[in-house]
């Protein structure tokens, strides 16, 4: 339960951020010539796509958190993911990438991705809707880099999918909102609420550095357990005899 509120929590208090950078996609679908009714359904699948992607990313992600816990390395993950939050702010921000474009892959696919949705804009059919929704969860987005660093915290694919399920849940009322009512909704304000997002993932990022700094501070920085084997020698039973017994050991 902790983990759906936690994830729910995070999709509805950072979806403000979607009005800044989905907002122009949310606006821009082609459901305003239809009734009422079908808006409403139209709009659904728009963002039953986003969270059918959002889950897929969580299964991706929670098998990778998953294979640090089964070896030990949360506090290591822990480090890595806050660094790379950090990394995805600067880089985000930084006008050198974008004009030497380092990261020709990177580029490629999202605007392979910009393609693709451009098409479908121009598709007819309230089905298409479902498809612009998955492509749009693909996007860069700094609310889905929390995400999808909560599903690696998570430590397994299915609560990775999870949390993932949930956080897209959490954005759902705010992408309504901003599909019916987009038109009272300033650029400027867009704007203000764009740019106050790197904050936040840096407010983020730190966290997850110093809970990997195993510092023992409770709930922010807690130490974490290693476990080791013992043996447990020469325990006596009941009837005298000596019997060599081993069992496991916790090193605290």
């Amino acid at each position: 339960m902790t983990l759906i509120i936690a994830a729910i929590s995070l999709g509805l208090l950072g979806s403000f951020h979607c009005i800044g950078m989905c907002g122009p996609i949310a606006l821009a679908l082609p459901v305003h010539q239809h009734s009422p009714l079908k808006k409403y359904f139209g709009i659904f699948l728009y963002n039953l796509g986003r969270v059918a992607t959002y889950t897929f990313l969580g299964v991706i992600f929670g098998l990778l958190g998953q294979s640090f816990f089964l070896g030990g390395f949360q506090q290591i993950l822990s480090i890595v993911i806050g660094s790379l939050l950090l990394l995805s702010v600067i880089f985000t921000n930084s006008k050198s990438l974008h004009s030497t474009k380092s990261l020709g892959f990177l580029y490629s696919f999202i605007n392979s991705v910009k393609n693709q949705l451009g098409n479908l804009f121009n598709k007819k059919g309230l089905h298409f809707l479902f498809f612009i929704g998955l492509l749009n969860g693909l996007l860069p987005c700094g609310l889905v880099y929390l995400g999808i660093a909560g599903a690696i915290a998570t430590g397994h694919y299915i609560k990775g999918a999870e949390f993932m399920f949930y956080f897209g849940i959490g954005t759902v009322p705010i992408m309504y909102a901003v599909a019916f009512l987009g038109q009272f909704i300033t650029l400027k304000y867009r704007n203000h609420i764009r740019h106050a997002m790197p904050y936040v993932v840096t407010i983020m990022a730190v966290m997850l550095i110093v809970r990997g700094l195993n510092l023992g501070i409770p709930y922010l920085s807690p130490q974490f357990e290693k476990e080791t084997h013992e043996v447990n020698c020469c325990e006596k039973p009941s009837n005298g005899k000596e019997i060599i017994k081993c069992s496991p050991k916790k090193n605290h």
